[in-house]
Parts: C-alpha cells; sequence; structure tokens
C-alpha cells in the first residue's frame, strides 16, 4: 500500500498509532477497561490475543525507558521516522497527553533505534485481526 500511494504523491494518515490506550501502557488487563468499554471486545485486547499483545507491547515500553521517553512518545516517533508523507493521529481527552505527544516530534530516532524497534515489533506481529468481522465489512465494504 505505501508504494502505491507514495508513487501517486498521496499522504498517509495513521489512525491509532497508539493502539487506542494500548503502547501506553494503559491497559494491562482486561480487567482496566471500563464497563461498556468497546475495547474489551476489541479482537486485538481481549483473551489469548491480549497476552501476546501485551508481550509485544512490553519490548515497545523497554526500548522507551532506556531512551527516558513514554511508549507513547517512542510510537509516535517511530511512525514520523517512516516518512514525511505519513502524519499519525492519536487522539487524547487531556491536555498533559497532547504535551506529550507533541514532544514525540523532537525524539529523533537512530538507524539502530529504527532497527530495534523493527526487531521488537515486527510488521503482521499483532495477535488477533485490527476490527471484529462487522467492523471489518465497514472497512472493505
Amino acid at each position: 500500500m505505501l508504494p502505491t500511494i507514495r508513487e501517486l504523491g498521496i499522504g498517509f494518515v495513521a489512525y491509532s498509532p497508539l493502539g487506542r490506550g494500548f503502547l501506553t501502557g494503559r491497559f494491562r488487563s482486561a480487567a482496566d477497561f471500563a464497563p461498556g468499554d468497546y475495547r474489551a471486545n476489541h479482537p486485538r485486547m481481549s483473551g489469548e490475543n491480549l497476552a501476546r499483545n501485551l508481550a509485544l507491547a512490553d519490548r515497545v515500553r523497554a526500548v522507551a525507558a532506556e531512551k527516558k521517553v513514554t511508549a507513547g512518545q517512542l510510537a509516535l516517533a517511530w511512525v514520523l521516522a517512516q516518512g514525511d508523507d505519513i502524519v499519525p493521529i492519536p487522539g487524547t481527552t487531556k491536555r498533559a497527553h497532547l504535551d506529550e505527544n507533541l514532544a514525540s516530534a523532537d525524539l529523533g530516532l537512530t538507524a539502530e533505534d529504527l532497527a530495534r524497534l523493527s526487531a521488537a515489533f515486527p510488521r503482521d506481529a499483532a495477535a488477533g485481526p485490527r476490527y471484529a468481522e462487522s467492523g471489518m465489512k465497514s472497512v472493505n465494504g
């Protein structure tokens, strides 16, 4: 997909680059979801998928801790490092998180950092489908 949009000169908007709060460490178990929170039924945040994806997120947090930044900042910096034609749109409801997210633009990852992150969180490593089957119908419709 990226080669095609780059060939066409189209930008890419990276939706939910923090995994709906997952990569920030906000959710560590199904008990962390408030009653009625849609994430409790999200395929990547339930059952065995949750445990497998937490292990992946822990790898990202470990690299972030070494760099003395938050996992969210590291994740956003990684997205920003993928090219000027990719723009992440993290959501937030708190000013402090907005400031934290903005600071990720100044992080500046090295080639070694990028290689470590790619190894820690390889493409297609996330367990479970991106959305429930009904959601995928609306995406691929």
